[in-house]
């Protein structure tokens, strides 16, 4: 069974690190799957879950909050500006986050801290996405 090499990288550590048979992940014009051989890529990344189909069959999520993915026949490289492995994930502290940032929403008086609390409310709610994915799959 081919696989291709997939690498999960954060500011801080190598988050990932394995091979797959096939890597789906939340690109900035839609939703990506990539299988071995695929052609060659370079694309933004939105905020979500990245699902890694293992060559034993086993599954692997990691929440990354936006970054660059990169494709190459035999590589798939994601650097991410955060990265945290699915049984890693917080949900009661993301969903603090996601209620702290609705309330920024309402209370910002510049056009920075707007768009500061949507980022910070996009990326809330992207990890509380992933949680519910994660949840789903292990049918939890």
């Amino acid at each position: 069974m081919a696989t291709i090499k997939v690498d999960i990288v954060s500011a801080e550590e190598l988050v990932y690190s394995g091979h797959a048979t096939f890597v789906a992940l939340p690109g900035e014009a839609g939703d990506l799957g990539i299988l071995p051989g695929h052609t060659p890529l370079i694309t933004r990344i939105r905020p979500g879950a990245v699902r890694i189909e293992a060559k034993n069959g086993d599954e692997e999520f990691v929440f990354v909050a936006g970054g660059i993915l990169e494709i190459q026949p035999g590589t798939v490289t994601v650097l991410a500006d955060t990265a945290i492995r699915g049984k890693d994930l917080d949900e009661a502290k993301a969903e603090q986050a996601r209620r702290e940032a609705e309330e920024a929403l309402q209370n910002t008086g510049s056009n920075l801290e707007y768009a500061t609390a949507q980022a910070e409310l996009a990326y809330a709610t992207a990890q509380l996405a992933a949680i519910q994915r994660l949840r789903q799959r292990r049918g939890g």
